[in-house]
């Protein structure tokens, strides 16, 4: 009888707590055709919005910033796992998210947001924080709830915007 007990105590958790999950999900604009997030909705809370698109990056774009931005992206800084190797969202945890990570190839994703308001996510994540919006699954990776620099962060940054973008080719 206690094991009937525990085993429907368990599945009435489980179902408690994905119905929770579900209800916490605005349904319109959790996921695109493509499975990447509506790049429209804002990941940081309104209160603090006007104070992280005031963030600008200590760096210019230079090849060599982008190089280190590239390494951390690959490297410490863990994006590969999520976002892939090339930024299209489509890492190898990808697959385990409830929706698609951030495709930085995505050129009206940049249009969305200022560098400071993805400082903000770096920093603090996007779990959902401000009550009305879903997380997408983004955990804080500058420190000092992450575990990269804010220097580091900047150089990430620079990187993703570069993706994406077309290449000049120039002959010799």
């Amino acid at each position: 009888m206690k094991m009937v007990l525990l085993l429907t105590g368990i599945f009435m958790m489980t179902i408690l707590g994905n119905a929770q999950f579900a209800l916490a999900i605005n349904p319109t604009g959790y996921g695109q055709a493509g499975g990447e997030f509506d790049i429209r909705v804002k990941r940081v809370p309104s209160s603090e919005l006007a104070s992280a698109k005031k963030m600008k990056s200590p760096f210019e774009p230079s090849p060599e910033i982008l190089a280190e931005g590239k390494k951390l992206f690959l490297g410490a800084g863990g994006c590969i796992s999520c976002h892939g190797p090339e930024g299209k969202g489509d890492g190898g945890a990808a697959s385990n998210l409830p929706i698609q990570p951030r495709n930085f190839t995505n050129p009206k994703f940049k249009k969305y947001r200022s560098l400071g308001e993805l400082m903000w996510v770096l920093k603090n994540g996007s779990m959902g924080q401000s009550g009305k919006v879903p997380g997408t699954g983004m955990l804080p990776v500058v420190q000092p709830k992450g575990f990269i620099s804010e220097t580091d962060g900047w150089k990430v940054l620079l990187y993703e915007r570069s993706l994406g973008e077309k290449k000049l080719i120039t002959r010799p």
